[in-house]
């Protein structure tokens, strides 16, 4: 039978994420739900970037489906030294029942699911961060929020966050406002992808310069930090973001019930204040609990077959 692999949002149906958030709920009732689902079954997790949520929480979710999570070093690894990936996921398929990673080109991950016999599940590349935003969509749907009418807000930096709440939110039927720099708006890839999703889904993107006018009464503003990982350190970057801070002041223009969403790791002060993220409209703590269950969630899609 052939892998089942989860690179992008754009892989996986309207159907089957309805089916994910659904099950997600089960799961965060009942986490001993599916509890022996992984058992004898070891999950390599190779990591290229840091990570603090990824890691825990699907080292946490395999364990809790009785697996066992090998980390793996990839800088440990022959791969460093010159061994393809082509090779490296020959092998590792014949060691491991499945593969997360962490990377920076998502080209890597497409390699390796394309040399694997096992999942390969894309925990983050510089292009997408589907398990981030699945995790996302679940917050939405326990809030209440995942349907029609919901006007959704990203402001700041347009990274791969970005491309993947495009991507997740098209696929459902639902709009989105991206607020932003213009040197900085969304990737031509994900525009694409949403362009042809939109045909049928009847979703809408808006991107808006104007950082008061994009959270013009806005359900929920989400964002992230300015400079992603591998990203250089820019002072002009810094300095066309600047308008974009999530503040009390950009948040007077929202909903008065606006949710405020952050996918962490934030740097307060920058792109967001203290004051609203630990204020009364943030939900960034639910959303950071709720990898863990929509990606057991996922887990529980992928090996139930």
């Amino acid at each position: 039978m052939k892998a089942r692999h989860f690179l992008t949002l754009k892989d996986i149906s309207q159907e089957t994420i309805d089916y994910l958030l659904k099950l997600a709920t089960r799961i965060k009732k009942n986490k001993f739900l599916c509890k022996d689902l992984l058992q004898g079954k070891s999950i390599g997790m190779l990591f290229d970037k840091h990570s603090t949520r990824t890691r825990l929480s699907f080292e946490a979710g395999i364990n809790q489906l009785g697996g066992n999570s090998i980390y793996l070093d990839s800088k440990n690894m022959q791969l460093s030294r010159g061994e393809t990936i082509e090779d490296t996921a020959r092998v590792l398929s014949r060691y491991l029942e499945g593969l997360i990673i962490r990377t920076f080109s998502h080209q890597t991950v497409k390699d390796f699911a394309s040399n694997s016999s096992i999942p390969v599940i894309n925990g983050l590349t510089d292009s997408y961060h589907p398990c981030q935003v699945l995790s996302d969509l679940f917050t939405l749907f326990e809030l209440g929020l995942l349907k029609k009418g919901l006007k959704f807000t990203y402001i700041g930096d347009s990274n791969n966050v970005t491309s993947s709440l495009i991507i997740g939110l098209s696929k459902l039927g639902l709009d989105i406002t991206v607020g932003c720099p213009a040197e900085y708006e969304p990737k031509e890839e994900a525009v694409k992808i949403f362009d042809k999703q939109s045909r049928s889904s009847g979703s809408r993107l808006n991107i808006l310069n104007d950082p008061y006018q994009a959270v013009k009464e806005a359900d929920v503003i989400y964002t992230d930090v300015w400079v992603s990982m591998g990203d250089k350190d820019s002072r002009k970057k810094f300095e066309a973001l600047q308008m974009y801070q999530i503040n009390k002041k950009l948040l007077s223009y929202a909903s008065g019930s606006v949710k405020v969403m952050h996918c962490l790791p934030a740097h307060r002060g920058q792109e967001i204040t203290s004051e609203v993220m630990d204020g009364a409209n943030s939900v960034v703590w639910q959303q950071a609990e709720n990898r863990l269950h929509a990606q057991k969630a996922l887990l529980v899609y992928i090996y139930s077959r």
